[in-house]
């Protein structure tokens, strides 16, 4: 369960960059090709920055970086399935008659703490609220055969683990619920965002992939 949970945290930090950010590449690109000491001086705009490094024989690396504002101003023309005018429709089937926004409104109400953690063999888990941030934090142990071989005699040997960290401003939650019912306003949350500081959002570290998702103000990535 958690193995199936957190391949899907992965692919959506890759299918959320490649989607929502892929109509910026080439305005990011023409952004980023300044002089070397003009890209290298800090900016006063907040970016974006999604960093995608494949540990597999090619050895690719992806990176992008976007400057919230151009995002702000590009996703609400990106009209495709369920993003329109910069707000993505939620699928109630999926929901399971699941009030979010009451959740979101008891989670921000709450004092900090920690909500739920698990510990197994296999996989810890916790999620909890620390100093106004909604932390997630899972760790899968390559266990029981799941790095490929029957036996995990290769997991077992190697102590490989999948970790994913995410951490999420309590007040980009809150503007990303305030849209309709049935809605998540995309353009609210980075407009919250670019208040936050400097920050790391999403980290996903496993055999094949290192995902990093973090915001600054600076227009490259200098790691």
């Amino acid at each position: 369960m958690v193995s199936h949970t957190q391949k899907l945290i992965a692919k959506a930090v890759l299918a959320a960059a490649a989607l929502a950010l892929s109509p910026l590449g080439a305005l990011a690109q023409t952004t980023s090709g300044q002089s070397t000491t003009e890209s290298s001086a800090p900016s006063k705009d907040r970016w974006l920055h999604v960093r995608v490094i494949s540990s597999d024989g090619n050895g690719e690396t992806v990176r992008v970086n976007v400057p919230l504002e151009l995002a702000e101003k590009v996703l609400p023309a990106v009209n495709h399935d369920r993003l329109h005018d910069g707000k993505v429709r939620i699928d109630d089937s999926r929901v399971n008659d699941v009030d979010l926004r009451a959740i979101v409104d008891a989670v921000r109400t709450t004092k900090d703490g920690e909500f739920v953690t698990v510990q197994k063999d296999d996989c810890d888990v916790r999620v909890a609220k620390q100093n106004n941030n909604l932390i997630v934090h899972v760790v899968e142990k390559c266990l029981h055969g799941k790095c490929g071989d029957e036996k995990g005699e290769h997991a077992k040997a190697t102590g490989e683990k999948t970790q994913v960290e995410i951490k999420i401003p309590m007040k980009v939650i809150d503007a990303l619920f305030s849209a309709g019912k049935d809605e998540l306003d995309l353009v609210a949350a980075l407009r919250a965002l670019s208040a936050q500081g400097d920050q790391e959002l999403v980290s996903v570290k496993d055999r094949e992939n290192t995902v990093r998702v973090w915001l600054d103000s600076k227009n490259v990535t200098t790691d």
